[in-house]
């Protein structure tokens, strides 16, 4: 099986400012480029840290309400600093958390839910800026063809990796939705397969209708 790497699916033109860029020139850079955050980089092109739209819209909400009708919050200190920075390197949320070219799709959604954040600077083994990878471009792999995963599943999982013959069992994919059918040897071998086809890229969900010859697990139960 093939996944689909960090690499194949971050963008590669990457938006990016120095530490010195002032507040304004990021903010009409977020509108030109239709995009919500930039990493900001040293002088190597290594991602220090990430302005984003949420970072900037501190310094809006750290002003006073002239009407009063918005109470206002106790800022920590950070917040106050943010608000009141000028400049990329006093704005960005710093360390940058990055990711890998070579990282699975796994790998990089399991960092971006750990960490809470919405992007990753992709880096090289110098910690060079590559690409940036978003949450959409993880879901791009959802966009697969059904007849893709189903040949993928077909081929690589029942056949190639399951050694099961294309009369044994077979797959049918419908808007990512896996429907396993057919027959096998043994019990044990059905949440294994099942497993398998949850893992190919593009897999929503995955159903089976797998008829079994001999129990196996039944016996295995009763002897420990």
């Amino acid at each position: 099986m093939h996944h689909r790497t960090v690499g194949e699916l971050m963008t590669r033109k990457v938006v990016r400012v120095r530490r010195d860029v002032p507040f304004k020139e990021i903010v009409r850079l977020l509108a030109e480029n239709d995009v919500t955050a930039v990493p900001v980089v040293d002088d190597l092109d290594r991602p220090m840290g990430v302005v984003s739209e949420a970072d900037l819209l501190r310094k809006s909400s750290g002003q006073s309400d002239p009407s009063g009708r918005v109470p206002m919050p106790h800022p920590e200190a950070w917040e106050r600093a943010k608000a009141e920075g000028a400049r990329a390197e006093e704005l960005m949320s710093a360390p940058a958390v990055c990711a890998r070219p070579d990282w699975t799709v796994v790998e990089a959604a399991r960092l971006m839910a750990v960490q809470n954040v919405k992007r990753l600077p992709v880096v090289d083994a110098a910690d060079r800026l590559q690409g940036i990878l978003s949450r959409s471009d993880l879901l791009r792999i959802f966009l697969r063809r059904d007849d893709a995963i189903r040949d993928e599943i077909n081929g690589d999982v029942l056949q190639s990796t399951m050694r099961l013959g294309p009369s044994q069992v077979t797959a049918e994919v419908h808007e990512g939705q896996v429907t396993l059918g057919g027959s096998v040897d043994v019990k044990s071998l059905i949440p294994i397969i099942v497993r398998l086809c949850r893992s190919v890229d593009g897999v929503v969900s995955v159903s089976e209708r797998i008829a079994y010859r001999t129990d196996d697990t039944a016996s295995s139960a009763s002897s420990t």
